[in-house]
C-alpha cells in the first residue's frame, strides 16, 4: 500500500486539489468540459446508430441538451454518463502513458471547436466552446509537454469524479426530474433510479478498472526525464 502511495502520490494530491476547490469556480470550466463531452456523447452515439444532431447547448449552472433526430434511442439515452466517464478515463490515461500529450490536447481542441461551429447554440455555450477550444490549442502550441499532461489528468480526474456525483443527484437523489434515466425508463422498462444506479454501478466498475489497471505501476511525472 505505501508503496502504491508512493507511486502515484502526484495523481492523489491533484485529485484532492480538485475536491476541495469543487465548489469553487476554479473548477467550473472543467466541469463545463465534462458536461460538453456528456452531450457529445449523446450526439455520437446518435451518429453512430444513423442519427443526426440538430443542435447542443450548455448553461452556465452546468446544464446542458442535445437535440438529437434519429438513432437509437436506447442507446442515445444510455450514452451520456458513462460516454463522458468514458472520455474522460481516455484522456486521463492518454496524460499517464503517452508522450503525445499536446498532440491529444490539440486534437481535443479541434474537436471542441468544429462541435462548437456545427452544433453548439446559445451565447454562453458558443462562447465557451470557442474560448476552451483556443485555450487547448494555444497550450498545445505554446506551453511544455507537462503542462499539457497535466491538463488531460485534470480533466481525466474531473470526470471521474463528476459523473458519479451528476448520476447519483440526477437519477436517484433526484428521480423527478426528466434526466437521461426518466427518459430511458418510459421508452424502455424501468424508472429512473433503476437506470441511474445501473450507471451508478458501471461508472465505480469503470473507475475500479481505471485505478487497477491503468496507473501502472508509477504514475508520477518525472520532470526531469520528460520533455
Amino acid at each position: 500500500m505505501l508503496g502504491w502511495l508512493r507511486g502515484h502520490w502526484q495523481l492523489i494530491a491533484l485529485m484532492a486539489l480538485v475536491v476541495a476547490l469543487w465548489q469553487t469556480p476554479v473548477i467550473l470550466p472543467l466541469k463545463l468540459l465534462v458536461v460538453f463531452l456528456h452531450e457529445l456523447s449523446h450526439g455520437g452515439a446518435a451518429l453512430l446508430t444513423g442519427g443526426e444532431i440538430v443542435s447542443m447547448t450548455l448553461s452556465p449552472d452546468e446544464g446542458g441538451a442535445a437535440m438529437i433526430r434519429g438513432g437509437s434511442r436506447f442507446v442515445v439515452l444510455s450514452a451520456g454518463y458513462v460516454g463522458s466517464l468514458l472520455l474522460g478515463v481516455l484522456l486521463l490515461l492518454a496524460g499517464l502513458h503517452s508522450r503525445a500529450d499536446r498532440a491529444v490536447v490539440a486534437g481535443l481542441g479541434v474537436v471542441v471547436l468544429v462541435v462548437t461551429a456545427i452544433y453548439l447554440r446559445g451565447l454562453f455555450a458558443m462562447g465557451f466552446g470557442v474560448l476552451a477550444g483556443a485555450v487547448m490549442l494555444a497550450m498545445a502550441r505554446f506551453l511544455s509537454h507537462q503542462v499539457n499532461d497535466l491538463a488531460l489528468r485534470l480533466i481525466g480526474l474531473t470526470s471521474m469524479i463528476y459523473v458519479p456525483r451528476d448520476i447519483f443527484s440526477d437519477t436517484i437523489a433526484r428521480s423527478h426530474l426528466r434526466s437521461d434515466a426518466y427518459m430511458l425508463g418510459e421508452y424502455a422498462f424501468g424508472g429512473p433510479m433503476f437506470w441511474g444506479g445501473l450507471w451508478l454501478v458501471l461508472s465505480f466498475a469503470v473507475i475500479g478498472l481505471c485505478l487497477r489497471y491503468g496507473l501502472g505501476r508509477d504514475s508520477n511525472t518525472h520532470f526531469s526525464a520528460r520533455t
